[in-house]
């Protein structure tokens, strides 16, 4: 069975485009999957039955030993790479039937609620950013244009750490993101986000980096990794006592739900966040966010 799931893996990275972060993600799914079949004495494709899948969901919701329990986001993700494998099986070949699709297995219940993503209010923004690092360090200056540019462009984490040298045009104040499935685009900075990345680039980069290319890099001076970025902002949110749970998707829902909020068109903000759908932006125009959009906060 690591087999098939090693193939499919290949087939969403060649033929699907997927990006590196995807692949992380269904490759745990996947894995999570597996030690759940072995579990039921399980270890090839063509011996999962409907049946045993009806007991995935209650299982990935109580945990075990060796497995925490999974909330709802996570459980239905992992549901997506399961059923993903067991269609992609069939389609090659390598069984006779797609179990996941019978009735019977019920991996499309329960149906798991869309809430709007949580935003955090820009004083909390502000707080983070100004939590960033020990004070007057090199890295601490590395931190805050590192959580300036996740908090002010709306970027993912795999695309922040991902923006090489001949991403920004500071002249021009922007950077080109590299999206999932090879979707670029420009998107703007504010002035005071511009000076601090062109303050760390002309004076804390070239101190610590060997990495040619990459704008971020960490203390051995080679690129920083999406672990390293997301420690960097649970610390900076950890000192800056906001309270609740942090991550780089946090900083992106709260960049969207504050244009949202001052009246930017969803197109525009689907644009800038790179959504394949504007429906997924869409779910940012219910939330109740602060009245300040973040390149107007504390009066920058």
């Amino acid at each position: 069975m690591a087999d098939a799931v090693a193939a499919y893996l290949d087939h969403l990275r060649t033929a699907r485009g997927a990006a590196g972060s995807t692949l992380a993600s269904y490759r745990r799914d996947l894995r999570r999957y597996r030690a759940f079949l072995a579990g039921h004495g399980v270890h090839d494709l063509t011996a999962v039955t409907p049946a045993l899948l009806a007991g995935l969901v209650p299982a990935l919701q109580a945990g075990d030993g060796d497995h925490p329990a999974l909330g709802e986001a996570s459980v239905a993700r992992t549901l997506v790479a399961v059923r993903g494998l067991h269609r992609w099986a069939r389609a090659e070949g390598l069984t006779a039937g797609d179990p996941a699709a019978d009735p019977a297995a019920p991996l499309r219940a329960p149906v798991l609620a869309r809430r709007a993503p949580r935003s955090l209010t820009v004083a909390d923004v502000e707080a983070i950013l100004g939590a960033a690092g020990a004070p007057g360090t090199l890295l601490a200056r590395r931190d805050r244009t590192l959580l300036e540019v996740l908090a002010t462009t709306g970027a993912r984490i795999s695309e922040t750490v991902g923006l090489d040298l001949a991403d920004v045009d500071l002249d021009g104040r922007t950077v080109r993101l590299r999206g999932p499935g090879g979707r670029d685009r420009v998107v703007p900075l504010p002035a005071w986000a511009t000076a601090t990345l062109r303050s760390y680039l002309a004076e804390v980069r070239p101190v610590l980096a060997h990495q040619a290319t990459a704008v971020f890099v960490n203390a051995r001076g080679g690129r920083l990794s999406r672990q390293s970025a997301w420690t960097v902002l649970a610390r900076a949110a950890e000192r800056a006592g906001v309270s609740e749970h942090v991550s780089p998707h946090t900083l992106r829902h709260s960049f969207a739900a504050h244009l949202v909020e001052a009246g930017v068109d969803v197109r525009e903000v689907q644009a800038l966040l790179g959504h394949a759908s504007t429906a997924t932006t869409q779910r940012y125009a219910s939330e109740q966010g602060p009245d300040q959009r973040p390149d107007q906060a504390a009066g920058r």
